[in-house]
């Protein structure tokens, strides 16, 4: 739907937000604003095009490189454990977790939809971008703590 893509431009131009639209096939659009948490990640907001209407607000956490070096060591049962944590810690805190190997790394992303029409709203919206990056400092911290 362009009505949510014009919207979501026209929020992040009204909150001052510097951002870059990216083209991807899985998605009607995706706007990426660079180093938007503690530890220097990008934050993602785009709609997926397999469920239009839907926006997704997320940010992707690499490993470490010593804990990516400690988690090519584990066994295949201690990764899944491994991931286990995490998605446990990720539902404790109310983002969805999703696991992605990218440019050699490990990386967790944390997401949080929004799938109501009187979610995609401006305040919520902008409620919502603070607490993605809010959630991804907690598990940045969690990974170091735990891994």
């Amino acid at each position: 739907m362009q009505h949510l893509h014009e919207s979501i431009e026209r929020w992040l131009i009204h909150e001052n937000y510097t951002f870059e639209e990216l083209k991807s096939n899985e998605d009607e659009f995706k706007f990426v604003i660079k180093n938007a948490d503690a530890f220097g990640n990008n934050l993602e907001i785009f709609e997926p095009k397999q469920q239009l209407n839907i926006l997704v607000i997320g940010i992707k956490i690499p490993l470490k490189n010593n804990q990516m070096v400690r988690f090519l060591k584990l066994t295949q049962v201690e990764k899944e454990n491994f991931e286990q944590k995490i998605t446990d810690f990720c539902y404790s805190i109310k983002v969805v977790n999703k696991f992605f190997d990218e440019d050699g790394k490990k990386k967790v992303g944390v997401y949080v939809v929004l799938d109501q029409k009187e979610q995609l709203v401006q305040p919520f919206f902008m409620e919502t971008l603070l607490k993605v990056v809010e959630m991804s400092d907690k598990t940045s911290r969690f990974l170091h703590k735990s891994f």
